[in-house]
């Protein structure tokens, strides 16, 4: 296995943990609104770049998942459907996590984020023709 391909695994590995803490306090501490969807943003973050790295595209830091696709989109077609799921988790990168920023969140928020943030593994799972096992708790 390359090395390339390492580092893309443990970029899935890392995104899989972010789903996993989303899912888990969704289910113990469902109150903890702002944590689930940011574990989400982070999902899709990290999966974005480990399809990034596996394309061999450099990218820089940032929480941007419209601009990551962008950056994908650059060697293969991005369909709309998929930057309308990333706008969508937006708004739950950083900002959510400060006091002076409320984003009120419903049952349907929670279960949307969680939704899209599988979405994006099973996309990005296809595209990379990699089959890693995701236990979910």
């Amino acid at each position: 296995m390359s090395e390339n391909l390492n580092i893309v695994r443990l970029w899935i590995e890392k995104a899989d943990h972010d789903l996993g803490t989303a899912q888990i306090v969704h289910t113990y501490i469902p109150g903890f609104r702002d944590i689930i969807t940011f574990h989400c943003q982070q999902a899709v973050e990290k999966y974005l770049k480990s399809y990034l790295l596996f394309l061999d595209i450099p990218f820089k830091r940032t929480h941007n998942l419209t601009f990551l696709l962008g950056l994908i989109s650059e060697k293969e077609n991005v369909t709309k459907e998929f930057y309308d799921k990333a706008a969508e988790l937006e708004d739950f990168a950083v900002e959510i996590r400060y006091p002076d920023t409320i984003i009120e969140l419903t049952d349907k928020d929670i279960e949307r984020a969680i939704f899209i943030a599988k979405e994006f593994r099973k996309y990005i799972m296809t595209k990379m023709n990699l089959d890693i096992e995701y236990k979910e708790g």
